[in-house]
């Protein structure tokens, strides 16, 4: 197949906040199949906080990427070249084929998608992973229920947007905590959250007292620091804290800010616990099944904030850091 394959591949671990000395923009060619094999052409790629993690050289969860690897990342894209049956020419399917153009797959982390049933993106975004992550945080973790508040900080990213509108699906209220007035009026006109609260507001912490006046339930936490502690001296008894992620924290130069309101955990018989999604990889079917249904019933919105070109990543990477998307941020990468 002629052409080449452009992609980005980690040159350094970064210190703080990445800059683009830390990758190095390359091309190979484009992959062939091999026996049981398929090429898949990436249309998109996820871009997610989880990846700052994964450029540590420290044990977590999942292995590093290894310096000179291209830049692992969720990706959705077509078969292009299949010698596994249980693939076709032109099957479209998600997988982790990093942030480049053209993936290699034996086929086993590879799932099918209907490009009919909803844009290809949201696979990578509402009905995929943060979607999932935000399925799974909230029903088993938070195990929330009718008449619950939930409180969910990143409200209008990925996971966060997700959670607010399952929590409502579920009979329970939906506060949201957004970086600006226009992300805080999506939240609620568009996502049909009760309240949402700008976090940079001069007035925040009077801003909480009337929507979280009954207290929380549940707080789902993606960013960490001092949010993180605002909500904890906010709980109800028998609260449940779900720890997503902390990415206020990822870009530290200095050690991780830890919470100093924990001992209401104690006062409140509250309990607080981290996971992860792929936690949850046996239920994958269960989750996907049950975000596709309340999407073709209208009850899931969906909105993926796309950047285009693969030469861009760098400097969309960033925008998670910012604060600057509204939804799941995704970079297109395929040339049409």
């Amino acid at each position: 197949m002629s052409g080449k394959n452009k992609q980005y591949k980690l040159a350094a671990r970064p210190v703080g906040t990445p800059k683009d000395s830390d990758w190095e923009f390359t091309s190979s060619d484009i992959p062939t199949a091999g026996d049981g094999e398929v090429v898949v052409k990436v249309h998109y790629v996820s871009l997610d906080p989880a990846m700052r993690g994964w450029m540590n050289d420290a044990k977590s969860y999942i292995p590093p990427v290894g310096l000179g690897e291209v830049m692992r990342a969720g990706t959705v894209g077509e078969v292009i070249e299949s010698n596994n049956p249980a693939f076709s020419v032109g099957d479209c399917v998600t997988g982790y084929h990093g942030v480049q153009q053209y993936g290699k797959s034996d086929g086993k982390d590879l799932v099918k998608v209907d490009p009919n049933l909803a844009p290809l993106q949201s696979y990578i975004g509402g009905l995929g992973m943060p979607g999932l992550t935000a399925y799974f945080g909230l029903t088993d973790v938070g195990a929330v229920k009718e008449g619950d508040t939930v409180l969910v900080s990143g409200a209008a990213g990925a996971v966060g947007s997700m959670v607010g509108q399952i929590a409502k699906i579920k009979g329970a209220r939906a506060v949201g905590l957004a970086g600006g007035a226009d992300k805080c009026k999506y939240v609620v006109e568009e996502l049909g959250f009760d309240a949402c609260i700008d976090y940079k507001s001069p007035n925040f912490l009077s801003d909480l007292k009337e929507p979280l006046k009954s207290g929380v339930d549940v707080y789902f936490d993606n960013v960490g620091g001092d949010i993180l502690d605002i909500a904890l001296a906010r709980l109800n008894r028998h609260a449940r804290v779900v720890i997503c992620g902390a990415i206020s924290q990822y870009n530290n130069t200095t050690p991780v800010q830890g919470p100093v309101n924990y001992l209401n955990l104690l006062v409140q018989h509250a309990r607080m616990e981290g996971f992860v999604v792929f936690d949850y990889v046996k239920q994958y079917g269960e989750g996907s099944m049950q975000l596709g249904k309340w999407y073709s019933e209208g009850k899931l919105k969906l909105k993926e904030h796309i950047d285009e070109g693969i030469e861009n990543f760098p400097s969309t990477f960033l925008k998670l850091f910012t604060g600057e998307n509204f939804g799941k941020l995704v970079l297109k990468v395929s040339e049409d």
